[in-house]
């Protein structure tokens, strides 16, 4: 029987957690010491467990989509959007970094960036946004986080696995390329048109997308912390800086949703 109580307990809190371990992972380079150097290391790998977190329940949508579920990928989904608001609002914090503050280490950080983080690509290529052209770009990527990418690159991505699921509820796909977007969109027409007979395709469907929105929201209020902080300066690891930022602001996951809403 599972008793409860500190007493001959195996586990603690900080045990359990390694919190030790995690709490000595925030190391700051810069000498002299700079005062928020700290903030700026937390704030990012917090993101990284987000996205890691995100990974999972991401993978789990799509391998159950593929597997011809519906209600279980959404709940995953709407798990994810949660999350994604936390990352959007996780900005306000670096945020009171003021750019004197920021320039007392920056010049630590190069060649390191954002754009090297191996997660955030992973979640593009598993959502949809797929860009082979990264793996050549990348710089410092250990061998397992390129074979991550690579693989995310060669398996179906969230966007397949909607297209596998629409394909086994009786809605004829077309192999040709050029002819698939015409059916896809035919055949979302037909889920927005008739949600009592398809809701748990439409509902998929707006979790798609508000995964797309949500991901678009993040990158908008990047772009404005960057530009805040640094103004139109290069970035640390060699990108235009906030040019580039917003560069990747018309880039979506699911254009076919998008355009959706023009056809009904």
């Amino acid at each position: 029987m599972t008793s409860f109580g500190e007493q001959g307990a195996l586990l603690t809190y900080g045990s359990y957690l390694r919190v030790p371990e995690l709490l000595s992972q925030q190391v700051p380079a810069a000498d002299p010491p700079a005062h928020d150097e700290l903030l700026f290391i937390t704030i990012h790998q917090v993101y990284e467990l987000w996205f890691q977190l995100l990974l999972a329940e991401l993978t789990d949508a799509r391998d159950r989509m593929l597997a011809g579920e519906s209600y279980t990928p959404r709940i995953r989904l709407e798990r994810c959007h949660v999350i994604e608001r936390v990352l959007v609002g996780q900005v306000d914090v670096i945020d009171t970094m003021t750019p004197q503050d920021f320039l007392t280490f920056r010049t630590r950080l190069a060649p390191a960036s954002g754009f090297q983080s191996a997660q955030f690509r992973e979640i593009e290529f598993l959502s949809g946004l797929k860009d082979s052209a990264f793996l050549e770009r990348f710089r410092g990527l250990s061998d397992a986080e390129r074979s991550r990418l690579a693989r995310r690159l060669d398996e179906p991505s969230l966007w397949d696995a909607y297209l596998v699921l629409i394909g086994k509820s009786g809605f004829a796909i077309s192999a040709d390329a050029e002819d698939c977007d015409d059916d896809v969109l035919a055949a979302l027409r037909e889920i927005a048109r008739d949600r009592d007979r398809y809701g748990p395709l439409w509902d998929l469907a707006e979790g798609l997308l508000a995964h797309d929105q949500a991901w678009a929201l993040w990158r908008a209020r990047h772009v404005l912390m960057a530009e805040r902080q640094i103004g139109t300066k290069r970035g640390t690891g060699g990108s235009a800086g906030g040019a580039y930022l917003r560069s990747r602001l018309e880039h979506r996951f699911y254009p076919l949703l998008w355009e959706l809403r023009s056809t009904l």
